[in-house]
C-alpha cells in the first residue's frame, strides 16, 4: 500500500511517497506575476516564471495556521494530480502534518477534505516534531527517552519536548519569529536606507538565503562593519536581477565589492544587515517581540520540566527547520546555550544535512513500521465515528 508523506508547512510543503529517496519541496502558496496576466502559479510552478519582481502572494497559511482553503486545496490537486504524485486515493494512505495547537475546527475542515473530497484509504495527523523525533531515536543505537525538537520555520519556532515518543504538552514553547519576520525586517531595512523593495519578497528572500549569517560576536562585527574600504571585511555587494540579462541575483566576492555598480547594474551594499537580521532570531526584542530569543527560550523550557530528564533534554537537542540552514546558527546554539545551561550537564546539539527535509524523511521511516496501520484512522472508521475519533486518536 502506498504511502504519501506530507510535511505541510506555513511557507514550503514536503511531500512525496514513503519510498522516495527525498521529498519534493515547494512553496506552499499561489503565485501572481506582474507580467503573466493570464495564469496563476501553483507550487513550484514559479520556476517556470521568467520575471520575478514583484509577484503577488496567495498564501494558505496565515501566522502558522491554516486558514485558506481554497487556496490549499489548489496545492494540494497539483500535489496529489497527474503531473506529480498521480495518487490513487483508494489505495492510499497520507502522514499529514498539522501546526502544534491546532485549533479542532482547522483540523475539522482538514480531515473533511482529505476523507471525504480526496477520499484517502487512512490519515495519520502529526506535528512536524513528532516524525523528527522518531527519525531522531531510530538512529541513535543506545534508546534515549528524551528528544527536545527545534522547529524554526516560516511562521514561527516551536521548542518541543518528547520523553518516550510522547509529547510533553506543558513544555512546549513558541518564539514568533520565523523565516517570514527576518524577510520582512531586511525589506524595511534595505527599503529604508537604499532602494524600494517592499513588494520584492521573493527576490529579497534570496538575498537573505544568500548573504546573512549569523554572528558569533556580535558587537565586534558590528565594530568591523562601521569601517571604511577594505578593512570592512563583511560588506558584500548584491547584484539584483534585472530578469534580462540576469536570471538570479548573486553576491560578489569580497575583494570585488566596492559599493559602485558596473554598467547599468543595480546592486544592494549589505553590511551589518548581514547578521543584524538573523540576529532577531536570538534577541527578538531588538524589532519590539517582547520574548526571550531560541536559545533563551530552549533553556527556559528544559528548566521547568522535572529535574530527572533535565539533562537529557540538553543532551539530546536536535535542530530543524529552514532557519537551521543559515551560516552560524548551529554554533551559535551551541555558545549561547552553553552558557545559559548547567555547568554539570552535556549539551549535544544535532544539526542534520537537511534540516528542511529531516521531520519528512521521519514520516518516511514511520510508514514502514510495522505499528503504522495502528496508527491510523481509516475512512471507513471516520465515516462511523466522525472527527471525534481523530482528535481522541492524533495527538497533535
Amino acid at each position: 500500500m502506498a504511502v504519501i508523506v506530507l510535511d505541510n508547512g506555513g511557507g514550503f510543503a514536503k511531500v512525496g511517497y514513503s519510498t522516495d529517496k527525498e521529498p519534493r519541496v515547494l512553496p506552499n502558496c499561489v503565485t501572481k506575476a506582474k507580467n503573466v496576466r493570464t495564469r496563476i502559479f501553483i507550487g513550484d510552478q514559479i520556476e517556470e516564471c521568467k520575471d520575478l519582481s514583484g509577484l503577488y502572494y496567495l498564501l494558505a497559511f496565515q501566522k502558522g495556521y491554516l486558514v485558506n482553503w481554497d487556496i490549499e486545496r489548489q496545492v494540494w490537486d497539483y500535489m496529489f494530480g497527474k503531473d506529480f504524485l498521480k495518487a490513487d486515493f483508494n489505495e492510499t494512505s497520507i502522514i499529514v502534518t498539522d501546526p502544534y495547537f491546532n485549533f479542532a475546527s482547522i483540523q475539522e475542515a482538514m480531515n473533511e477534505i482529505l476523507y471525504e473530497e480526496y477520499q484517502f484509504k487512512s490519515v495519520f495527523h502529526c506535528n512536524p516534531s513528532y516524525l523528527t523525533q522518531y527519525k531522531y531515536q531510530k538512529e541513535r543505537p543506545e534508546k534515549e527517552f528524551c528528544t527536545m525538537v527545534v522547529d524554526t520555520g516560516y511562521s514561527f519556532t516551536h521548542l518541543v519536548p518528547y520523553f518516550k515518543g510522547k509529547k510533553i504538552e506543558n513544555s512546549v514553547r513558541r518564539v514568533n519569529v520565523g523565516g517570514k519576520v527576518l524577510t520582512n525586517h531586511l525589506k524595511e531595512i534595505i527599503s529604508y536606507r537604499q532602494l524600494m523593495v517592499m513588494d520584492e519578497t521573493y527576490v529579497i528572500n534570496q538575498l537573505k538565503e544568500d548573504v546573512c549569517y549569523v554572528s558569533q560576536q556580535f558587537t565586534k562585527d558590528m565594530e568591523i562593519a562601521r569601517l571604511k574600504g577594505p578593512a570592512n571585511t563583511i560588506a558584500r555587494d548584491y547584484v539584483l536581477p534585472d530578469y534580462t540579462h540576469i536570471k538570479r541575483g548573486y553576491v560578489r566576492p569580497q575583494e570585488e565589492s566596492t559599493g559602485k555598480a558596473k554598467d547599468g547594474e543595480q546592486i544592494i551594499r549589505m553590511s551589518n544587515e548581514r547578521f543584524a537580521v538573523p540576529e532577531l532570531l536570538f534577541h527578538p526584542s531588538d524589532v519590539g517581540i517582547q520574548e526571550m530569543g531560541i536559545a533563551e527560550g530552549l533553556v527556559h523550557a528544559i528548566s521547568a520540566m522535572p529535574e530527572d530528564i533535565q539533562p537529557h533534554m540538553f543532551n539530546n537537542i536536535i535542530l530543524t527547520g529552514g532557519n537551521c540552514l543559515l551560516p552560524g546558527f548551529h554554533q551559535r546554539m551551541m555558545t549561547d546555550v552553553r552558557s545559559m545551561a548547567p555547568d554539570e550537564y552535556d549539551l549535544s546539539i544535532t544539526n542534520p544535512t537537511n534540516p528542511v527535509t529531516y521531520s519528512w524523511s521521519g514520516g518516511a521511516m514511520l510508514a514502514q513500521d510495522p505499528n503504522f496501520s495502528k496508527l491510523c484512522v481509516t475512512r471507513e472508521d471516520y465515516e462511523e465515528n466522525g472527527h471525534g475519533l481523530c482528535l481522541e486518536k492524533f495527538d497533535v
